[in-house]
């Protein structure tokens, strides 16, 4: 399938990307036409999406299509009955303008339309601890200025080491509420007990081994924000009592009766797409829209490599390391080889070769990325595309991990850092694949 050009280009305060339409039929509607006013285009059931199609086997959150540097783009948003691009089932594809995509009983064209729309960018290279002169970043930066001069509950969505924590925080420095609490809860690194507890608080004798009262993050950071990380792993039986903080702003502490107010602002995170939790039962639709009143996606750093000169100067001071000492690790050989690299585990990734670096005083070779695999799987094209992409993902997923953690022998903080994720990702991964500590 052909890939046509979009040029995203940095302006005065402002980035031009190229617009695209679709029209979308489907049996006992009229035609439907929509034009893009920005990057982004959500399709589905579900009344939040940009564009509407009630027909029949359409998921609430079915596909979305987004312009890249490289072109318009199409991902499965996890639906029940697939998409085809020119009758091709796909996971995510390019478009060419013209494309026939055949979402449950609704058929979509999309064009490339020749005009042009402007999306508003930041004029600074950085928002707190967030760095990139790139016009993606530039329009992020923009985003985040926007939702800093209000209480807005803000959605963070990106890649395990996209800078998710950082922006939150950046949120809050920048935020009338900056000079109250920021309360910071990984709802990956608890089980739902206790993570009820780190939320709202407990009485005295709640449950055993509450031998004292407790005040939980929504009182800890009265006046301020809590910054719930990895939302996407809030348990069923917990998303609730969260939608009623969020809703009334009243929250009750474990085994009290008494209802306490609620004055912060939410920031969240997760490095899911939640659209896709909400279609396979995982996540409630109603918390999902109370959380993401405002959605910022963070890109994955190879999405903006022109950034790495700038993160790798500013992340090497900020490790410590003088400014000649900079310059010496930061050839223009050593930063054309840091652009070669896939950077998986994002500006974390990044941050951990370059300590590497530091350590030895000079730009080390980028290690070989990944572990040796088994034998590839043979293919099985009577399986479909999405199915058959997900075991050798598994395959693989499975294959990596059980060995790093031979080679870490079973110390997860380790692996997790020699591979450049998480380590709370790590570990959910481990309980994902059913592989198990010796």
């Amino acid at each position: 399938m052909s890939t046509e050009q979009t040029e995203l280009i940095p302006g005065a305060g402002s980035t031009v990307v190229q617009s695209f339409e679709l029209t979308a039929e489907w049996r006992g509607a009229a035609p439907l036409t929509w034009r893009s006013t920005g990057a982004t285009c959500a399709i589905g059931s579900h009344p939040s999406n940009d564009v509407v199609i009630d027909a029949t086997h359409v998921s609430r959150f079915h596909c979305e299509l987004k312009l890249t540097p490289r072109g318009l783009s199409i991902r499965d948003l996890g639906s029940s009955n697939g998409t085809l691009v020119d009758g091709v089932p796909v996971v995510e594809a390019f478009l060419r303008s013209g494309s026939r995509v055949v979402i449950g009983s609704a058929t979509l064209e999309v064009r490339l339309t020749g005009t042009q729309n402007t999306i508003a960018t930041s004029s600074r290279d950085a928002f707190g601890a967030l760095r990139g002169t790139s016009a993606v970043m530039r329009t992020v930066f923009a985003q985040l200025e926007k939702a800093a001069q209000s209480n807005i509950s803000v959605f963070l969505e990106g890649e395990t080491g996209t800078g998710k924590e950082e922006a939150a925080n950046a949120l809050h420095e920048h935020s009338a509420r900056a000079s109250k609490p920021f309360v910071v809860i990984d709802c990956s690194a608890l089980p739902g007990t206790l993570l009820e507890s780190e939320l709202f608080g407990h009485e005295r004798g709640a449950f055993t081994g509450a031998s004292a009262t407790r005040i939980g993050a929504f009182e800890a950071a009265a006046g301020g924000t809590v910054f719930l990380d990895e939302v996407g792993e809030l348990p069923l039986d917990l998303q609730p009592k969260l939608l009623r903080v969020l809703e009334a702003q009243e929250f009750r502490r474990v085994g009290s009766n008494v209802t306490r107010t609620a004055d912060v602002r939410v920031v969240s995170a997760t490095n899911r797409d939640l659209r896709r939790e909400i279609n396979e039962g995982r996540f409630r639709s109603d918390l999902y829209f109370r959380l993401a009143v405002y959605r910022v996606v963070l890109p994955p750093l190879r999405a903006h490599l022109e950034d790495l000169s700038l993160l790798a100067r500013t992340l090497l001071s900020s490790l410590g390391a003088p400014a000649t000492q900079v310059e010496t690790i930061c050839t223009p050989a050593f930063l054309a080889t840091l652009k070669t690299s896939p950077w998986l585990g994002n500006v974390r990734e990044l941050r951990n070769h370059l300590e590497r670096c530091l350590l030895f005083s000079t730009g080390l070779p980028l290690e070989e990325q990944g572990v040796p695999l088994a034998a590839p799987q043979q293919v099985d094209v009577t399986r479909q595309l999405a199915d058959e992409r997900r075991r050798h993902v598994d395959a693989f997923e499975r294959e990596y991990v059980r060995l790093l953690l031979e080679a870490h022998a079973d110390d997860v903080p380790k692996a997790a850092a020699a591979a450049g994720v998480d380590r709370a990702y790590l570990y959910r991964m481990i309980k994902r694949l059913g592989l198990r500590q010796a």
